[in-house]
């Protein structure tokens, strides 16, 4: 921004602005703010995926998650679903079937597991019918 006195006929000093660097600064602020900007919903306004249930349906949950377990019993590679346990996916698959598909299903992972079987288990999930299926590697 630079000052400049501009002389009169009457000797009065008259100051002037060049206001073009003042006009360039804020439009690169404004520019600055609508890029940082974000523009997701706060998480106060986020809809839960647990909901509340009547009592008797409520009643009738067990509130354990749907857990498939990929891990290594016997020396062999075998998906675990509760008490069932199974070498195949396509067997794992058909026992999926009749689960609810609503909540999801988690699926454990062991270390030493290949990644075949954990893909298989993934794969099988995904056949059965599940929309929410969440990888969780154990450790």
């Amino acid at each position: 921004m630079r000052i400049r006195t501009k002389s009169s006929r009457t000797n009065v000093e008259n100051f002037t602005l060049n206001l073009a660097s003042m006009i360039d600064v804020t439009f690169l602020l404004l520019i600055f703010f609508m890029v940082t900007t974000v523009l997701i919903r706060p998480e106060d306004r986020l809809t839960p995926l647990l909901k509340t249930r009547s009592d008797e349906t409520a009643a009738q949950q067990d509130f354990q998650p749907q857990r498939i377990e990929v891990l290594i019993m016997e020396g062999l590679p075998t998906y675990r679903l509760s008490d069932q346990q199974f070498t195949i996916s396509t067997d794992l698959q058909a026992a999926l079937m009749p689960l609810p598909k609503e909540p999801g299903i988690f699926i454990n992972v062991e270390d030493q597991v290949p990644i075949g079987f954990a893909v298989g288990a993934l794969q099988a999930a995904h056949d059965a019918g599940f929309t929410k299926v969440t990888y969780v590697p154990v450790s």
